[in-house]
Formats: C-alpha cells, sequence, structure tokens
C-alpha cells in the first residue's frame, strides 16, 4: 500500500497529493509518469510527476477531479493509501544546456512542466515560462514557476489575471521580440499543445511536446496510447510521452480522446447511483 502524506488543494477541483513511494522516488526523473489505482475495483489512471524527493521517498502529483476514478482519488485524505502506484514510466525529458528555452504549461499541465523547467534551469539554460488558465482562480504553481525560471508571463483567457488571452499570444511576443529561441517545451490541453506547435512552426523553433492519450497498462502491451508521429505509430508510454510536436498527427490525437466519453459518462452515472436507473 502507498501512503498519501499530504494533501493540497490548489484549485477548484483541482489537487496535489504527496504520496510514498520510495522505490519509485529514488528513480523518478522529469517528464516521467506514474500509474495508480485507488483500490482493488479501480481502474488503472496514469498521472504526470509535478516532484519527487528521494530523501523522503515521495512523488507528488496533482490531478483534476473531472471523472469517476480522480474524483473518486480526490475525495481520499492524509493518512489514506492507494492499493497500487507503479512507476516511473516513460522516458525522461531530455536535459542538456540549449540556450534560451521557453516553457508553456496550461491549467494542470504546469504540474509536469515544473519538474521538466527545473531541470532545464539547473542545465545553465536561460527559461522563460509561461504559464496560462481559463482564469486566475485555476492558475497553480506560479510561485513555483517563478522560482525556477529568468521571466515569468502568466496569460487567463478571461484577463482577470496577466496578460488578457492565450499563452500562444505571450509565446509569439517572446519569439519576436526576445530572438534566438532554441527549444520550446509545451504541456497542457491537446488544442493548446497544437496550438504552441503551430505557433513556433514558421519560426523553425524545435517544440516538444508531453502527449497523454488514453492508457491502460503503461508497458506499451495494450496500444491504447497510439499516437501517429511523423506518420509512425508511437506508444506514449514506452516512447513518449514526450514527442516532436511539428510531427505531432494532432486531429487523429484529438479523435482517439474522444473515443471512450459516452462511456466514461455512463460509468460515472452508474457508479453514482449504482445502477439502479438502469443505467449500466
Amino acid at each position: 500500500m502507498y501512503q498519501i502524506v499530504a494533501t493540497k488543494v490548489l484549485a477548484p477541483t483541482i489537487k496535489l497529493f504527496e504520496i510514498k513511494a520510495p522505490m519509485v522516488a529514488a528513480k523518478a526523473q522529469a517528464g516521467q509518469f506514474i500509474i495508480l489505482r485507488v483500490d482493488e475495483e479501480g481502474e488503472r489512471i496514469p498521472l504526470t510527476i509535478a516532484d519527487y524527493n528521494r530523501d523522503a521517498g515521495t512523488i507528488t502529483t496533482i490531478f483534476q477531479e473531472i471523472g469517476y476514478t480522480t474524483k473518486k482519488l480526490g475525495a481520499l485524505n492524509e493518512g489514506d493509501s492507494l492499493v497500487d502506484f507503479v512507476g516511473p514510466l516513460g522516458q525522461a525529458s531530455e536535459i542538456e544546456n540549449f540556450g534560451r528555452i521557453v516553457c508553456v504549461g496550461g491549467g494542470v499541465g504546469v504540474a509536469p512542466l515544473y519538474p521538466i523547467t527545473r531541470a532545464l534551469k539547473e542545465a545553465g539554460n536561460e527559461v522563460i515560462s509561461i504559464i496560462g488558465a481559463r482564469s486566475k482562480d485555476l492558475l497553480i504553481l506560479e510561485d513555483e514557476m517563478r522560482s525556477v525560471s529568468d521571466t515569468l508571463l502568466v496569460a487567463t483567457d478571461d484577463g482577470s489575471y496577466g496578460h488578457k488571452g492565450f499563452v500562444t499570444d505571450l509565446l509569439k511576443q517572446v519569439i519576436e521580440e526576445k530572438g534566438d529561441v532554441k527549444h520550446v517545451w509545451a504541456i497542457g490541453p491537446v488544442v493548446m499543445m497544437r496550438a504552441v506547435t503551430g505557433t513556433t512552426k514558421p519560426y523553425e523553433v524545435p517544440t516538444i511536446v508531453s502527449m497523454n492519450p488514453i492508457m491502460v497498462d503503461g508497458t506499451g502491451m495494450c496500444g491504447a496510447c497510439r499516437v501517429s508521429v511523423g506518420n509512425e505509430t508511437k506508444f506514449a508510454c514506452v516512447d513518449g510521452p514526450e514527442f516532436d510536436g511539428h510531427l505531432v498527427d494532432w486531429d487523429l490525437a484529438i479523435r482517439r480522446l474522444a473515443i471512450f466519453k459516452d462511456e466514461e459518462k455512463r460509468a460515472e452515472a452508474a457508479a453514482s447511483c449504482g445502477g439502479g436507473c438502469g443505467c449500466q
């Protein structure tokens, strides 16, 4: 069993859990993820690694309560335990001193971006970070991102904080005004990452994205997490989760994310009513 040693509410529906998992923490690197199960009857869900503490033997993960399992996870408290916690999974980020880089995070995507940004800063890069959310109350890890960045820019869709508009507005401004951007990292909703790659492509700035498709086993056996990259099939769990954003087939990625939407709604309805309404 894997005990939850700390919890924190970061924003409405967004929570941080610090989980005791010494073997995972010992090997975790920026860019990787874990798969957990809440209980014996629970499904396996992938969550990104937002931080790790090798001395304490803990992994920090941040998630949004959007479906049955994440809501069930969010109902747990400090001291509760998870039945399964597997990781670290996936390939770690390729960290080196590129020069001037831009890290772009949207929504909960800021969570996995944080350890990557920190690693890039520690490698000697000049780091310009851009984070965004729909509104100020949904913005997370601002102070943490500021502490590992040379410059931090903020955007909200509704203009309640920082730039009114999208992270891509600020990204284009940075590329045009600063120039000589060597690399861009982008993590967030698929539509945001697609927009980021569309922004950087005319400037020929290499852009890394972190894909979070449907995933089951996390070892490449099931094939559920396949993505098309450069007209080749890749598995996000073993080949990724990071890929060259300019080569990702974004239309296919978006379609695949919608495959089980109806099933997810029925499962949540069945769980909430016990199947008594005939929804199972």
